[in-house]
């Protein structure tokens, strides 16, 4: 029982992850896009400095999930898929030291190779987090001896790299909605044009992904299994096809729209793997589960009882962080120099 509830919490702390670190990766992917000028691209990273860092905790909970409650599928993760790993790490390392850095000098040329920085440690890790699920929902190369038998190229495979664009596609709609809601005047106007034809692109990108997704891996087989389920993805295409309705009547709404699409999109792959942490592709036989990997008892019990008295600690925080700062950045907000700002 423990298991499946800790699997669930598994899938939960990705869903949130993704959810609050998406529209950072899409407002620094656009980054170079809305930004006309210095002023338009410090206030897109003025709307990402107050959360950011705390949106990557989730990230921190999910892997420290991961070793806590599934010791050896961490351990076999983090070494099958160690160089997409270390790439997402270093362009999450990248794109934090790009945000604190970019200021630190009025020279153009530091701050284009800091403005590349932002970009490429969005789009890297939002691309890799996808062709990583990708895989893992098609299934690895795992062979009797727990020996993974593919390579980073091997990853690299159509499925995987739709799963990545997809990846892509939703955070770059989730971070236009964030900039429509976080700024104002032209650079606000440029975001909201923007978000119409990334939706379409998503759509699009998203019905491929299903058709793709029914034929080349087995996580439609629980639905099929427990049609109760069938509500997790039916809600996902709703929200999705709602935001591109409620976008017209209200930034705010098509975000929480979109928000509501990344966790239900995130649950669809997490039911549709259940019970299975890293699937083989060679024979289900050599998958690692959630039951044949997880620590004892005892462990769970004491990691489920921190998380009762815990978590709330985290999401009240992270609430709060967010109501000081729900107003939108202006051009006074980044060029007053009494004002600290990035």
């Amino acid at each position: 029982m423990l298991e499946t509830i800790w699997f669930a919490l598994w899938g939960l702390l990705w869903a949130v992850y993704f959810m609050l670190d998406g529209f950072d990766f899409g407002a620094g992917m656009l980054h170079p896009v809305l930004g006309k000028d210095d002023t338009d691209k410090r206030i897109i990273i003025n709307t990402l400095g107050p959360v950011w860092d705390g949106n990557e905790v989730w990230l921190i909970t999910a892997g420290g999930a991961t070793f806590a409650a599934f010791p050896t599928t961490y351990a076999y993760m983090f070494s099958w898929l160690y160089t997409p790993l270390l790439l997402i790490l270093f362009g999450l390392i990248i794109r934090g030291v790009a945000f604190e850095f970019r200021g630190k000098a009025e020279s153009e040329t530091w701050k284009k190779v800091w403005d590349t920085c932002i970009f490429l440690g969005s789009f890297v890790p939002a691309l890799l987090f996808g062709v990583a699920f990708g895989n893992i929902f098609e299934g690895l190369l795992i062979d009797a001896n727990n020996v993974y038998r593919g390579n980073l190229f091997s990853l690299l495979n159509p499925y995987g790299l739709l799963t990545g664009v997809l990846f892509v596609a939703l955070f770059l709609t989730h971070g236009a909605l964030w900039l429509s809601m976080k700024t104002e005047g032209d650079l606000q106007v440029r975001a909201k044009a923007l978000v119409p034809k990334l939706w379409i692109a998503t759509v699009v990108i998203a019905v491929l992904f299903l058709v793709m997704t029914y034929f080349v891996t087995p996580l439609f087989n629980n639905f099929f299994d427990m049609p109760a389920f069938l509500l997790v993805p039916v809600i996902a295409v709703a929200a999705l096809l709602a935001l591109g309705i409620l976008f017209k009547k209200s930034s705010f709404l098509a975000f929480i729209a979109s928000c509501l699409t990344i966790v239900m999109v995130t649950f669809t792959g997490v039911i549709g793997l259940f019970p299975n942490l890293l699937p083989s592709k060679i024979d289900p036989a050599y998958s690692l589960t959630a039951f044949n990997t997880s620590s004892s008892e005892y462990t769970l019990t004491i990691m489920t009882v921190v998380v009762v008295l815990f978590v709330p600690v985290v999401i009240a925080y992270q609430v709060w962080t967010y109501y000081v700062f729900r107003h939108s950045v202006r051009p006074e907000d980044v060029t007053d120099p009494d004002v600290e700002a990035y």
